[in-house]
């Protein structure tokens, strides 16, 4: 008699949490290698991306809390198996790690909840996110120097953007890694908490998130995003084009009424 075949696991697990106030319209993702501490396999970063494109597109959905399974690590990095038998051409031309990128450019914004390890691709999938909350225990870190190459999905970049080029030199040419209270002196992360509390935490504010206005989030999410690209003069112009564009909207007539009316606003997201 042979042993029943095992089933696959996804690895990457899509959830509309309950909680306590309800969690309206947050959805969490989770990346789901525990025991490989949630390194970033091609094949996850895959499913990721289309649970992340499906997530954007649904109305129902106006806030992604992304994380990692278990508590020892968000995500340890990328594969290195995998990277090992790279070539120059052959990773230019998959791009496996363009789907970080694309966090970013989500509608929806987006939340890391981090535990444990965060380091290289993991630290960079965080970085993407609009808000990052930390637990007590959280390591970051840029080690990719160490393995002879440098961060190769936004780690120089946003790192930089996020701390500064000084601090952000001193943790790539040398890739140690630092803990939640130091990413919180450097400005990397939103908040830190204690480590039991930081997915509960999280998810809390993705649903204080998830109680605004879904148009007016998704422009106010492109308007702060526009800082990373455009000059002064240029990004004011793309945050009044937006401001103008939501005039005119359900919410807008909404919010303006109850706010006068002195009462709270029902949102329809449109």
């Amino acid at each position: 008699m042979t042993e029943p075949a095992e089933v696959p696991q996804p690895l990457v697990l899509v959830a509309f949490p309950a909680g306590d106030p309800p969690l309206h319209g947050v959805a969490l993702v989770t990346l789901n290698r525990p025991k490989a501490l949630n390194a970033l396999s091609y094949a996850l970063l895959d499913e990721l991306d289309a649970v992340l494109e499906a997530l954007d597109a649904d109305t129902e959905c106006r806030a992604i809390v992304i994380t990692g399974s278990g508590s020892r690590a968000f995500a340890a990095g990328a594969d290195v198996r995998e990277l090992a038998v790279e070539t120059t051409d052959s990773l230019h031309a998959a791009d496996p790690f363009a789907v970080v990128d694309r966090v970013g450019r989500l509608a929806t914004p987006t939340i890391a909840a981090v535990r444990g390890f965060a380091l290289g691709g993991g630290a960079e999938l965080a970085m993407a996110c609009d808000m990052l909350v930390a637990g007590d225990d959280a390591k970051f870190g840029q080690p990719e120097i160490a393995i002879g190459v440098i961060p190769g999905a936004g780690g120089t970049q946003r790192l930089a953007r996020a701390i500064g080029r000084v601090r952000a030199m001193d943790l790539v040419l040398t890739g140690r890694q630092f803990d939640a209270a130091e990413a919180e002196r450097l400005g990397l992360v939103t908040t830190v908490v204690p480590a039991a509390e930081t997915l509960e935490r999280a998810l809390q504010l993705a649903a204080k998130v998830a109680s605004m206005p879904a148009l007016a989030a998704a422009a106010a999410k492109a308007a702060v995003r526009a800082t990373e690209e455009l000059p002064i003069d240029e990004g004011l112009r793309y945050e009044r084009d937006r401001f103008e564009a939501l005039f005119g909207t359900d919410d807008q007539r909404e919010g303006m009424i109850a706010f006068l009316e002195k009462r709270p606003a029902v949102w329809r997201h449109r």
